[in-house]
């Protein structure tokens, strides 16, 4: 039985670290909106896969011809991030062995090169997957006065990145799980892990950007203007 690929983008929050008169994926970068920039991409690398847009019930700066996908659903966004992809997973009619790849809609910089390996690894390996790129910095721990404490050895720490991708089955009873224990999750991979589950680890290209920021939109428009290669 062929598994249908479903991609879930949270699009509810407010953005408030950006500091402006809307939610930052409708922040213009090189004159379309975050979110159109970020779906553009998801569209390029995957033109048959159904979209599951969460957005605020009151949202009044979306626009449907911003959504490339022919297959699409609009459903509530939630108070957290988990909330907002357990909406989405309740509404989609998705079977149990289909892969479900969720991707930050502050993410316009991913590339269909980084999207097509992602949805390879989770679509082979029972854990799912995520994008990452292991540490390259120095990591130091601080305390509660921003003092430097002592420095954490970064052999085999990785920065999560999105998308994440994992069977419908799978990444459901995940957040389920969690919403149950009362445990707010910042990224599905680690709802996945606390079932004792391992997801792989698929390295990514460092330009895979997350808008948070207001500087933040000025590097976003620079990768996009270098990212000039159809194939990436």
């Amino acid at each position: 039985m062929s598994r249908a690929l479903w991609l879930v983008v949270p699009a509810a929050g407010q953005g408030r670290r950006m500091g402006a008169d809307k939610p930052k994926q409708y922040l213009m970068l090189d004159e379309q909106p975050i979110l159109a920039r970020t779906l553009a991409r998801l569209y390029q690398a995957f033109p048959h896969a159904t979209l599951v847009l969460c957005l605020d019930a009151d949202d009044r700066w979306f626009q449907p011809d911003w959504v490339p996908f022919a297959h699409w659903q609009r459903v509530p966004g939630g108070t957290e991030r988990m909330d907002s992809v357990l909406n989405a997973l309740h509404a989609m009619q998705a079977r149990d062995n289909d892969i479900v790849m969720v991707h930050d809609v502050a993410r316009p910089c991913i590339t269909p090169g980084d999207l097509r390996a992602l949805y390879q690894a989770a679509s082979t390996h029972a854990g799912g997957a995520l994008l990452a790129m292991p540490v390259a910095d120095t990591m130091k721990r601080a305390n509660a006065e921003q003092l430097s404490t002592h420095t954490e050895p970064r052999d085999g720490l990785w920065h999560a990145l999105t998308p994440q991708g994992f069977s419908y089955v799978l990444l459901r009873q995940a957040l389920e799980s969690a919403r149950h224990q009362k445990r707010v999750v910042t990224d599905e991979a680690s709802a996945v892990e606390a079932l004792g589950h391992q997801p792989r680890l698929v390295s990514g290209r460092r330009d895979n950007l997350k808008v948070t920021h207001p500087d933040d939109l000025a590097l976003a428009a620079a990768i996009l203007a270098a990212q000039t290669d159809p194939l990436i």
